[in-house]
């Protein structure tokens, strides 16, 4: 649990081990984003390669950041509204179903900016 009283850089160690903690609960109860952190690991070396320039480069690895980024605010929306209950209701449902939509609309974010600087 968080200490509220902790200030400066206790405060930054505890963000990065709760940070972790967050990287480590994803990765464990998450099939996409491990999906999606192997998608990072193989297309990063490649927009080093690929890349013309350092714009281009930093565009092709940051969507997929933006991609895994969403995910992580997806699967938070997701472990939330399973804590409430799992019981279906029209809420909940709809907190889960944006929360895909978003995932969805960043993954055609980043195929479009790979496809845009491929071609």
């Amino acid at each position: 649990m968080a200490n509220p009283n902790a200030k400066g850089l206790k405060r930054l160690i505890n963000a990065c081990f709760f940070s972790v903690a967050g990287f480590k609960a994803t990765w464990t109860h998450e099939e996409a984003f491990r999906q999606e952190v192997i998608l990072f690991v193989i297309t990063t070396p490649l927009a080093f390669w690929l890349g013309h320039t350092n714009i281009e480069k930093v565009l092709l690895i940051g969507s997929i950041v933006l991609v895994m980024l969403v995910e992580l605010l997806n699967s938070a929306v997701e472990a939330v509204v399973d804590r409430v209950g799992f019981e279906h209701h029209e809420l909940s449902g709809r907190a889960k179903d944006i929360g895909s939509a978003a995932v969805m609309l960043s993954l055609i974010w980043a195929a479009a900016t790979w496809a845009l600087i491929l071609i």
